[in-house]
């Protein structure tokens, strides 16, 4: 599966339409409290770090199972967008078009 976040030029593909994964992940508790303590004294917190990349990930492999779902060989223009849903809960929405080349 061809992933891309630009459009391609010259090359012959049909557009299939939009697809995208949505992902909301929350950390442990305990996880949560050493971040705060993290947050009063400065330096990275691997544990928001760590959930956001995760996140990320599982939102990707489904956007990828339903353009595959779809006949898809291939999505372009990816985009990702974050946000904070509450207190130690991150959503990631990942949004492409699928294409067949």
């Amino acid at each position: 599966m061809l992933l891309t976040t630009t459009v391609l030029a010259n090359v012959d593909y049909e557009v299939l339409g939009l697809v995208m994964g949505n992902k909301v992940r929350a950390v442990h508790v305990g996880r949560d409290i050493m971040a705060f303590f993290k947050n009063l004294v400065g330096g990275e917190v691997k544990e928001y770090a760590e959930l956001t990349q995760r996140v990320r990930q599982v939102a990707l492999d489904e956007m990828v199972e339903e353009a595959k779902k779809m006949g898809a060989n291939g999505i372009m223009g990816i985009q990702f967008s974050s946000s904070q849903v509450a207190s130690g809960m991150a959503e990631i929405i990942v949004y492409g078009t699928a294409i067949k080349i």
